[in-house]
């Protein structure tokens, strides 16, 4: 695997969590920085060394309400 994609969004009770597509990974952080540590620290946890994805692709999905 060369690429892992993780569809972040912001948490109803502060902060951001983060899961990926095609894999049972699940993470949250309170800021963006933080979500990214903790990403790349469940993506370590979750694959072997040689099995590591070269790179973490984040898209940040932002929900609005608009009222006509």
């Amino acid at each position: 695997m060369n690429e892992l994609i993780f569809l972040v969004e912001e948490d109803l009770e502060g902060g951001y969590a983060a899961k990926a597509l095609g894999e049972s990974i699940f993470t949250d952080g309170e800021t963006l920085e933080v979500l990214k540590v903790n990403i790349k620290e469940a993506v370590r946890c979750h694959f072997e060394e040689d099995k590591l994805p070269k790179i973490l692709r984040l898209h940040l999905v932002k929900e609005e309400i608009l009222i006509l």
